[in-house]
């Protein structure tokens, strides 16, 4: 039965903008709010809504009416009203206690005798404040730890990181999607490419698009329907290297694209094949590469390169990758793995295909003109191969001369949004890890956690175990310092609960907090020896970027259940109690935004300049932005004759230099690299610190395993913590789905919407603290051989999806679900190169359990 459609709100009714909560193309909304019991004429100029797109809230202790709908007046992102079915179920994630909504977190709550009890604010920062004062004085800084989400706002993420770096100074600091303080595409990184250079209008200019390890629709939706579909060039070639054929590949495939079904893990050689191919038949951009690419001399002797300690100046300069245009021919030239044959044999993508793809990119036309090709990659690329598929793909792209032109770019399409504004000051000196030689390598919390080396860890908003590789491993070990130690709370007197856990901590455990908006299991529902509620999206004012680096203000339009606090005013009071209050002296959330800002500067989300103009015009912050409503504007913010400006495209030698008087910021107009020009590194497939790892991590035909990924799906976001409980999104159904090819399915028994098992027994995580002497100490065969290796088990349950897109000989399950995390059956052995997990090369044997509650 349908239900009625929602009432529409009165004339006069408030309204805010705001952008998505979810994923990175921030879609532009509008939220109209008004009192339940209120009357009155229907404003007839707001667009139709449904269902989904309305809820009743609380604003100021009364019931409200709320409406959110993509924003009609918007000019940017989303213009017409475009949105994901995600976005369209906005409304609803907003707390109703009617709904399973109400299961939001409203009070502390404290762990006393395996139960969890509701604490005051202040009972819970008295804990957490003399437990810390003890690690801190008895086991130091690196025995205190944070484990944060890098996207939910910059005004939380810089009052996290200030904690962390500058009051605590711990270099135990990992963000939610990885092991370590690193990069996610270190490729990029090191040829001087930001990763969200690009603008939504790039992606829809371009007449060809190579999109590695991302499908645009079932991750950025409107991304794909808005601007890839259509945009500037509408009629585009795509071409996606994934082992799925999903939606927006079949649909790229009908319009003429390709689809190269690569293995899991051998993109390098997909990409250095197809530059193979370009290169012997002059196709290069060669005009381009003689203007936009770094010779020898400009790497080697770039101003400041000093001792080449950082992992961006050792990693070009080493010989390995580095390399000038000379250097990178011979390389794609010289190698065997990169003929067409060997290539073909070893990535399972058909030789034809990767000619095609070739010729789509970069052959000259008749008319003497070149393609316009653009290169997006995202997590199916950087989460299997890390150094080198994104090092790969960079060069791939910047030698057909993509990289800082319309519709000519090279860069992520995106996951969450960019939320992160980080306080200066990592104390990465203090990591005890080090890469060969005497370079820091920033410190693995995962495996710094396990070894028991961690006292105190304050986790927000993330699900640190399903996140993480080998995940059963963590959980153990969690499990293990925490619930399963004799000491625990039996008294919700601060003093009291304090000492039980410095108790446990004397004798080798944790003391563990998590932040978060909801319970979420296991970590605190099971683990947690404190849960701090958190306010979220719509119940604070809050600022970040999405992925064209477009900044907006998130409005707030609805109160917080219980005591729920932004994390910011939560980090605030816990350090005023630890005796920092001086360095945390806010008294608003825009006044956190506006420190922050001096430490944008500089980067890809530097708005330096619109809080100065903020400060000119006796606003603040917010204030400005908010005027600016649901189309905010691009960073870097520049003055350009005294006018605040966005920037559309990084490294774009055409955009206009700010005034002389204002901040300016190299990325706007050069590569982010001394010289300002970019540099093409080489990528080898039998590099050791790679080549000995993948030979391991290979299913086992002897017991019949298949490579298990792992993807974004549509309906599905994050690990479904508002899905789950959303009315339109909870009733669809949510399980954990694991697609294979049928043939594969039918070689094990198994039908479409059976239960099955995906069982791993040996899942390999990196312990103890190797330290690289020699560049060989840390590639997989000598750390096996120090004993650095230890073998441990994971599985999860999901339902079988059988989909003949589904490439033969891998599975692919669900991101992140909570029913079954794919990462348990997962390697925790980061790459060596950049500390970054290959989430991507799961593998095991898939057993059927059944026949599900969703049979086929």
């Amino acid at each position: 039965m349908a239900e009625p459609a929602p009432p529409r709100p009165p004339k006069g009714a408030d309204q805010f903008t705001t952008a998505c909560d979810y994923c990175v193309v921030g879609c532009a909304y509008r939220v109209w709010r008004w009192p339940a019991k209120k009357g009155g004429a229907a404003d007839e100029t707001v667009p139709w809504a449904n269902p989904a797109q309305h809820n009743l809230i609380s604003w100021q202790g009364e019931a409200h009416h709320l409406l959110v709908l993509p924003d009609p007046e918007a000019h940017a992102v989303n213009p017409g009203g475009n949105h994901s079915m995600r976005g369209g179920t906005l409304a609803q994630k907003c707390h109703n206690p009617t709904n399973r909504t109400r299961e939001r977190l409203g009070t502390p709550l404290l762990r006393v005798a395996g139960q969890q009890v509701p604490v005051s604010w202040d009972a819970a920062i008295e804990i957490m404040a003399r437990v810390s004062q003890h690690v801190l004085k008895h086991h130091g800084e690196h025995a205190w730890g944070i484990k944060a989400y890098s996207y939910q706002y910059f005004e939380n993420t810089y009052a996290i990181t200030k904690l962390a770096f500058d009051a605590v100074g711990t270099p135990a600091f990992a963000p939610h999607d990885k092991c370590a303080n690193t990069n996610d595409a270190a490729g990029l990184d090191d040829a001087g490419l930001e990763a969200f250079a690009p603008s939504y209008e790039d992606w829809g200019a371009c007449e060809v698009l190579f999109c590695s390890g991302t499908d645009p629709f079932e991750t950025k939706s409107t991304l794909f329907t808005q601007w890839i579909m259509h945009g500037a060039k509408p009629d585009k070639t795509l071409i996606f290297a994934t082992p799925h054929r999903t939606m927006g590949v079949a649909w790229g495939e009908r319009a003429g694209g390709l689809w190269l079904p690569v293995l899991p893990g051998t993109d390098t050689l997909l990409h250095n094949a197809i530059a193979r191919i370009i290169v012997e038949r002059g196709w290069q951009d060669q005009a381009f590469i003689d203007r936009w690419i770094a010779q020898r001399w400009e790497v080697d002797q770039g101003l400041g390169r000093g001792t080449r300690n950082t992992p961006w100046q050792w990693r070009t300069t080493w010989g390995t990758f580095q390399s000038d245009w000379a250097d990178y021919r011979a390389f794609v030239l010289g190698r065997d793995e990169h003929r067409l044959a060997d290539a073909a044999r070893l990535t399972g993508v058909p030789a034809e295909k990767m000619l095609r793809a070739a010729e789509l990119l970069a052959a000259t036309r008749a008319d003497g003109s070149r393609p316009k090709a653009s290169f997006m990659l995202e997590k199916g690329n950087y989460w299997s191969n890390n150094y080198l598929n994104s090092a790969s793909f960079a060069a791939l792209g910047l030698i057909c001369g993509a990289g800082n032109r319309a519709g000519q770019v090279i860069g992520r399409g995106g996951g969450h949004q960019r939320g992160m504004v980080s306080a200066p000051g990592h104390p990465g000196w203090l990591s005890p890890e080090k890469y060969p030689g005497r370079r820091k390598k920033p410190l693995n919390l995962d495996r710094w956690l396990i070894d028991g080396k961690l006292r105190f860890a304050w986790v927000f908003g993330t699900t640190w175990i399903g996140a993480m590789a080998a995940s059963k491993e963590l959980e153990r070990a969690i499990a293990q310092r925490t619930v399963e130690r004799p000491e625990q709370v039996g008294d919700t007197d601060p003093a009291a609960a304090a000492a039980a856990l410095i108790a446990r901590i004397e004798a080798g455990g944790l003391m563990l907090v998590d932040s978060d908006i909801y319970p979420v299991a296991p970590l605190n529902t099971r683990y947690a020896d404190l849960v701090l509620p958190a306010a979220t999206w719509g119940e604070a004012d809050f600022t970040r970027c999405n992925g064209e680096r477009r900044l907006r203000l998130y409005q707030a339009f609805a109160d917080a259940p219980g005591e729920a606090k932004p994390d910011w005013w939560a980090v605030q009071a816990f350090a005023r109690r630890m005796g920092w209050g001086e360095r945390f002296a806010w008294t608003s959330a825009s006044e956190v935004f506006e420190e922050a800002a001096r430490h944008s500067r500089g980067g890809a989300y530097d708005y330096h300049e619109l809080v100065q103009e903020a400060r000119r015009q006796g606003k603040t912050g917010h204030a400005l932005l908010a005027r600016m409503g649901s189309d905010g504007i691009q960073t870097p913010v520049r003055r350009v004759n005294s006018q605040l400006l966005g920037t559309p495209r990084l490294h774009d030698p055409d955009n206009v230099r700010p005034d002389a008087n204002a901040w300016r910021n190299k990325l706007i107009q050069a590569f982010n690299t001394h010289s300002g020009k970019a540099v093409l590194l080489k990528s080898p497939w039998n590099f050791p610190g790679w080549s000995e790892f993948y030979e391991a991590a290979q299913p086992r035909p002897e017991k019949n395993e298949l490579w298990i990924t792992n993807g974004r799906v549509n309906e599905n976001w994050q690990s479904g913590f508002d899905d789950f409980r959303k009315p339109y999104t909870a009733a669809r159904g949510l399980p954990q789905m694991l697609f294979m090819h049928p043939e594969d399915a039918a070689t094990r028994g198994i039908a479409n919407g059976d239960r099955v098992r995906v069982v791993n027994d040996t899942v390999y995580v990196l312990t103890g603290m190797p330290l690289g002497v020699e560049s060989a100490d840390q590639h997989f065969k000598a750390l096996l051989a120090a004993g650095h290796i230890k073998v441990t088990q994971g599985d999860f349950e999901a339902v079988a999806i059988l989909d003949p897109g589904m490439r033969q000989g891998v599975a692919k399950a669900g991101f992140n679900h909570p029913a079954g995390p794919a990462n348990a059956v997962c390697h925790a052995v980061p790459d060596p190169l950049t500390n970054n997990y290959r989430y991507k090369l799961g593998r095991g044997r898939v057993e059927r359990l059944g026949v599900s509650e969703f049979p086929g």
